[in-house]
């Protein structure tokens, strides 16, 4: 089993390798993926300590002896809050034939995304 895409049910969002992202960060707009390489916590879902947030290498800490974790994590406070899906990835969803039976299936959440991207980017071929 790879972790191309997945689905984490405590930030209701996709993740994995395969997920183009912003940095969760509130002041940065780095491009990664939602792959273990970017979760703070360096587990799904954060592991034992992290929050399951995604960030850039800058915004990431190392510590020695302990999991990755993001500035909140390392001095134990609450989360950031999750940033929305790239349109990127929205537009992914709306548009690619192996979405198709997910959209079929998720009328609600396919009209709340096409909003999201219209709202965005008011041209996107996603919002037909």
């Amino acid at each position: 089993m790879g972790w191309s895409i997945g689905f984490d049910s405590g930030w209701n969002r996709d993740i994995g390798y395969g997920v183009p992202p912003t940095c969760d960060h509130p002041e940065c707009n780095a491009k990664i993926d939602r792959g273990l390489s970017h979760v703070c916590g360096g587990d799904v879902y954060g592991g034992e300590r992290g929050c399951g947030l995604y960030f850039c290498g800058d915004h990431l800490l190392l510590p020695m002896r302990r999991p990755q974790l993001c500035e909140r994590c390392e001095k134990r406070r609450k989360p950031f809050a999750a940033k929305p899906d790239h349109p990127e990835w929205i537009e992914w969803k709306l548009t690619d034939e192996s979405w198709q039976e997910w959209r079929d299936e998720n009328p609600a959440e396919v009209t709340k995304l096409r909003a999201t991207l219209t709202a965005v980017h008011p041209t996107s071929p996603g919002h037909s």
